[in-house]
């Protein structure tokens, strides 16, 4: 403790790491390869010092480029053409955004500074607030308790007579390599401390952090810097987050809900200042608070790490500040104390967003499905909201949740069952068709084929690793499958409007501490990767920083444009990870309406910008609906802290039920084509439909 507050107060100081480190916050981390299986690649970031100003300085040489370059002669409309005779569209017009993108990011970043640096300044005076009390060169040991020099007195034998301490085994814990690839750990000498001292401190400062009566995403990578530099796995905090978690949760549960109700100014409105109140209260102004506060804390067995007493009770309740002195702290901080109403907050939402509901996958209460509203035991410290893309029937809302752990708190989105049930059948029908089937093929064989016209600049500018690019890009897509798309275009563009609206909702739900002062992680595939999309720039609009953990976005119907995921990054505290695969053929193909000039994330990588995770999944999939069964399997090959490894295993059991499935029918299919129906004339041949027109004669 010591040691951190001696910290100097810039952030920009070489040997202060935690701090330096956190200003990934607002600033993006580099970009370094992660080491990954071989049907897979990632890049993860080092989370070192953040270098966001060569985004900034290259968006400014972009721009002075630009300037620099001669004008060309004003033309007639429809007659201007370049060396080379194709007509200039308006992608290849020089960008006005690009040359103001310097500007406004050099405010983003100041603005999330400023904010990075209150919350800074409110550890560092929390840290100084501690005193430590050390043996210095006035300190005179007593007679009779210690000897020369402070050392215990010893008998005649040389035995010492001092007080007596318990004895620990020792305790070897083994290194987490995707906690070290993630935070390098910064040299300290307290890395060489045996394992029970750097244990305990990481519990110390998680005690004293949580004193700040807030657990955010600045608050969790912090922790998870120190534990890297400690050189201790990430499992340790995370258990230590549910036993402190969980005393926490047993006291604000305590609470009479009389008191619980959000305190109001003289004209009757909500007070926005019920915070401050929360320090000049007792808790003994509840009934038996301050017993249950000491013996939740003595149940948790606070302040001490592998059952061995390391800090006094005492101690352990002054590190924890107001939260270990008022009960309705500790109800702030999950939300219950001090929130507004999530009850009206749903009944507004549901007016923009139909069948809109937090399903908790754990310790569900009651028909209330509204965030927070758990049991106490299933109560964390850290929340984690999984966002679905579709589903086949209005019953999976939490169904690709199910791959998440018992260490956060988790809820699926439930939105527009309809729309995504819709989407879901359609994605079916698509797949199973024969159409697609052929247009595919076709696809593959065009690669090979010379082009028909010189490409245009969207095209050469974007990525054209991919098969499903180099269709997009071109616009040349099978006249087969174009003439089934009424099938799926008019739910997906349904679904894309809606998505956008549920990520505006989201940045609201969670601008209103609905999850109280602790930091919130977005895990999305499709429409829900493109919900978490607006989710972010909405927050990055309104500056709200601090607020979100981290984001995992798979297969997302948004721009891979720099400047938008810098935005983004800029409200994402911990990681923003971009997955995507060059083969999705579905995502392509209902994305040729949209702007490609500025890219799709889904199918490519995000460049330009960094801090940003890409991971490559094109080895798993090939099509879209595949990501369903596949979100488990992809958190855990990002290195995602908290999965159930047998539920991975039986999605990836029902992806294999699924793909055999349509394999069977393709083969069906193929043989009633061909002539041969013999095959399939005793099998269920469900789904194969050959139309014939026939007249009726009906008399």
């Amino acid at each position: 403790m010591a040691a951190l507050k001696d910290a100097p107060q810039a952030p920009e100081a070489n040997d202060h790491p935690t701090c330096q480190a956190l200003e990934a916050t607002a600033e993006p981390a580099t970009e370094q390869q992660q080491p990954t299986p071989d049907d897979t690649a990632a890049e993860m970031p080092p989370g070192g010092k953040p270098r966001l100003d060569d985004a900034l300085n290259g968006a400014q040489t972009r721009g002075s480029q630009k300037e620099n370059v001669k004008p060309a002669r004003s033309k007639k409309a429809g007659r201007a053409r370049d060396k080379r005779g194709a007509v200039p569209g308006a992608a290849d017009a020089p960008s006005q955004e690009e040359n103001d993108a310097a500007p406004r990011l050099q405010e983003l970043k100041k603005e999330a500074m400023m904010h990075f640096r209150k919350w800074q300044t409110a550890v560092h005076r929390r840290i100084g607030e501690i005193s430590v009390k050390s043996k210095g060169p006035d300190f005179q040991p007593g007679p009779a308790s210690s000897g020369p020099k402070g050392r215990p007195s010893a008998n005649k034998r040389g035995k010492s007579i001092g007080p007596k301490t318990a004895t620990t085994p020792t305790i070897s814990l083994e290194t987490d390599p995707v906690l070290m690839q993630l935070y390098p750990p910064a040299p300290t000498t307290l890395a060489s401390s045996p394992v029970e001292k750097r244990c305990l401190l990481l519990h110390a400062l998680l005690l004293l952090l949580l004193s700040i009566d807030n657990y955010g995403a600045y608050t969790r990578v912090l922790l998870q810097h120190v534990a890297s530099a400690l050189q201790l796995p990430l499992r340790i905090l995370a258990e230590d987050e549910v036993r402190v978690c969980g005393a926490l949760a047993q006291i604000a549960n305590g609470i009479p809900p009389e008191l619980l109700t959000r305190p109001k100014n003289e004209d009757g409105k909500p007070s926005r200042r019920w915070k401050f109140g929360l320090a000049g209260s007792s808790a003994g102004a509840i009934p038996g608070a301050a017993g249950s506060l000491a013996a939740a804390f003595e149940a948790a067995r606070i302040g001490s790490v592998f059952g061995v007493a390391g800090i006094p009770g005492a101690a352990a309740a002054g590190l924890l500040g107001v939260m270990g002195e008022n009960s309705l702290a500790a109800a702030a901080l999950f939300g219950i104390y001090g929130a507004r109403n999530t009850g009206k907050m749903m009944e507004h939402y549901l007016k923009d967003i139909g069948d809109f509901a937090f399903l908790p996958l754990r310790g569900s209460i009651g028909q209330d499905l509204e965030l927070g509203k758990v049991a106490p035991e299933t109560r964390r410290l850290r929340v984690v909201l999984g966002i679905s893309g579709w589903m086949m029937n209005k019953d999976d809302a939490a169904s690709p949740w199910q791959c998440l752990g018992e260490q956060s708190e988790v809820y699926a989105v439930r939105w527009e069952l309809d729309t995504l049930s819709k989407l879901g059948a359609s994605f079916d029908t698509l797949v199973r068709s024969a159409a697609w089937s052929t247009a595919k093929k076709e696809m593959v064989a065009r690669t090979s084929e010379p082009r028909s016209r010189p490409p245009n600049r969207s095209a050469m500018m974007a990525n054209q690793r991919g098969l499903v690019f180099s269709n997009l890009a071109d616009g040349r897509w099978p006249a087969s499958l174009l003439k089934i798309s009424k099938i799926i275009d008019n739910n997906w563009n349904n679904g894309m409007v809606r998505a956008d609206k549920l990520g505006a909702t989201l940045a609201d739900v969670i601008m209103s501490k609905a999850q109280g002062e602790r930091g919130v992680s977005l895990v999305g595939y499709s429409l829900g990767a493109r919900a978490i999309y607006a989710c972010l720039m909405c927050l990055a609009e309104k500056r709200a920083f601090g607020l979100v953990e981290n984001a995992v976005m798979i297969g997302t119907p948004a721009p891979s444009e720099p400047m938008a995921w810098c935005a983004m990054k800029s409200v994402v505290t911990g990681r923003l990870v971009n997955v995507y695969s060059e083969n999705d053929y579905i995502l392509g193909f209902l994305y040729r309406t949209s702007s490609i000039e500025f890219g799709l994330a889904g199918l490519q990588r995000v460049t330009g910008v960094d801090g940003i995770e890409n991971v490559d999944v094109t080895a798993k999939v090939s099509l879209h609906p595949r990501y369903q069964y596949l979100v488990g399997s992809i958190l855990r090959h990002i290195g995602w802290e908290d999965t159930d490894t047998a539920q991975i295993a039986r999605d990836e059991a029902e992806l294999s039920f699924y793909e055999d499935r349509n394999r069977k029918h393709e083969e069906r299919r193929d043989a009633v084509e061909l002539g041969r129906v013999d095959q399939v004339k005793n099998e269920n041949d469900q789904g194969i439909i050959r139309t014939r027109m026939r007249k009726k004669n009906k008399k």
